[in-house]
């Protein structure tokens, strides 16, 4: 089977939404009990973030050039991450329910942007109903094989050995039973139902815990049933061949990519923070290295298959961008012109494109400072937009085949369609770069990131630790 990517998914950026932290609205009315906005981030606490304040703040995600959402889970849940699952037909109320989540749809998609949902079908929640009837009628709950029970009485709050299987063993987390009829067909249906509500895609939770190809191919094909045009994204960390085959997923999450970034331009990358995340120890790496590392990707998610691929530099499962690049500008904007460059959908972290530091969980979901501009990074913030623009303007960027090599100490990303030329290139080293040949457009260039720079033609320097983005002029 040959796989395919939704036409939309080839000219789309990104913006990741953790809904708790993002943005407030005064519209809705909320519990007394919230943890100050601006407050460090904990890991049991509410900040009242909620989805009428993302609808409020679209001008925001679309000024950096993203046309689409992809927003951490929203159902009904007990947590602040809400991956506890209670009510998979219900958005949370502390986040403004389904009529919130309408809202911010309607406006998304007036503006021509895409929202995706986050499917956490591997596992749900101690206050899952079917969960819960077990709880309170053990053996005689008509649910009792919704879960892997091994033993009686479940324990689900302490008192002795746990009685069933949870993810990573946390009690919190029952693991579904997904090769019962009843249990797929519930996830099916859950699938179909919010993308008939008018979602454009899911981002699957830890999908390989589900070892069940099948179950993900109905999954694919129920909903491209639903919305022909629907993006189905895994959360995995590593290679993913086998669920890139056209058959489940359109693409993954690239953290691969992100590792091979932060091995090229981080100087003094911070790897006890790297190390608590699926990110582990970020291996560095020169820039031949870095150049077959990629082009090695590209090997491996080959054609269509690139531009289905979610390239991100941090998510709310790492430390963010700047505390793992430790503040080193030049590194944080090397690796954001990398993103936009590479082959697939750029994924911005909420707060990366302002400088927002954190660590790992909870650290990396703080608030956004929106009362208080002085703590944005402007100059960053003016660069992704820059970026964001770019890519909506120049094609080859968004669909142009690539070709990526290593022209003595720089990196150039060579993107190439019927539309023309564009080379990124990056300098990491301490010298200037001459650069020459194939790392250049054909005709006289100009260099898109630098509104001073006069044209060129035939040879480009590149100044130590430096970027450019050069099209013809």
């Amino acid at each position: 089977m040959t796989p395919t990517v939704p036409d939309w998914v080839k000219d789309a950026v990104f913006y990741q939404v953790f809904p708790d932290r993002f943005a407030t609205s005064a519209r809705l009315e909320k519990p007394g009990n919230l943890e100050p906005w601006g407050s460090p981030p904990t890991v049991h606490g509410y900040k009242g973030g909620d989805l009428l304040g993302v609808a409020e703040r679209l001008d925001h995600v679309q000024a950096l050039g993203a046309n689409a959402l992809y927003l951490n889970p929203v159902f009904a849940s007990t947590a602040n991450h809400r991956y506890h699952t209670h009510d998979y037909h219900r958005v949370d109320p502390l986040l403004g329910g389904d009529a919130a989540l309408e809202e911010l749809l309607d406006a998304a998609h007036a503006r021509g942007m895409r929202v995706i949902l986050d499917g956490v079908f591997n596992h749900a929640s101690r206050g899952f109903l079917q969960f819960n009837d077990v709880l309170e009628n053990g053996e005689k709950s008509p649910y009792l094989d919704w879960f892997h029970v091994k033993r009686l009485p479940l324990n689900a709050y302490g008192g002795g050995p746990l009685g069933y299987e949870a993810w990573w063993g946390l009690p919190a987390l029952p693991k579904l039973n997904v090769a019962n009829p009843q249990v797929r067909e519930f996830l099916l249906d859950v699938g179909e139902r919010w993308l008939r509500f008018g979602a454009d895609g899911w981002r699957l939770d830890v999908p390989s815990e589900i070892d069940d190809d099948e179950f993900w191919r109905e999954f694919r094909r129920r909903c491209v049933a639903a919305k022909p045009d629907a993006y189905i994204v895994g959360e995995i960390w590593e290679l993913a061949e086998r669920w890139l085959q056209g058959d489940m997923f359109h693409g993954v999450m690239n953290y691969p990519f992100a590792r091979a970034v932060y091995g090229l331009v981080g100087r003094d990358v911070d790897q006890a923070e790297a190390a608590k995340s699926g990110l582990g120890t970020i291996e560095p790496l020169e820039p031949a290295a870095f150049a077959a590392r990629l082009d090695d990707l590209l090997k491996v998610y080959p054609g269509e298959t690139a531009f289905g691929q979610l390239n991100l530099l941090g998510s709310h499962d790492t430390p963010r961008l700047a505390t793992v690049l430790r503040g080193d500008d030049v590194a944080v904007r090397q690796a954001l012109l990398l993103l936009f460059a590479s082959p697939g959908a750029p994924c911005v972290y909420y707060g990366d494109e302002i400088g927002l530091r954190g660590g790992h969980d909870p650290g990396n979901r703080g608030t956004v400072p929106w009362a208080d501009r002085a703590a944005w990074d402007e100059d960053l913030l003016a660069f992704v937009s820059a970026l964001g623009g770019l890519r909506r303007e120049l094609e080859p960027l968004r669909r142009g085949t690539a070709e990526v090599f290593a022209v003595a100490g720089a990196v150039v990303i060579r993107r190439e369609s019927a539309a023309g030329v564009v080379c990124a290139a990056v300098n990491a080293t301490d010298h200037a770069v001459d650069l020459r040949g194939r790392a250049l457009p054909a005709t006289a260039f100009v260099d898109r990131l630098d509104p001073r720079a006069a044209p060129g033609e035939g040879s480009f320097t590149l100044p130590y630790r430096s970027y450019a983005v050069l099209t013809p002029a």
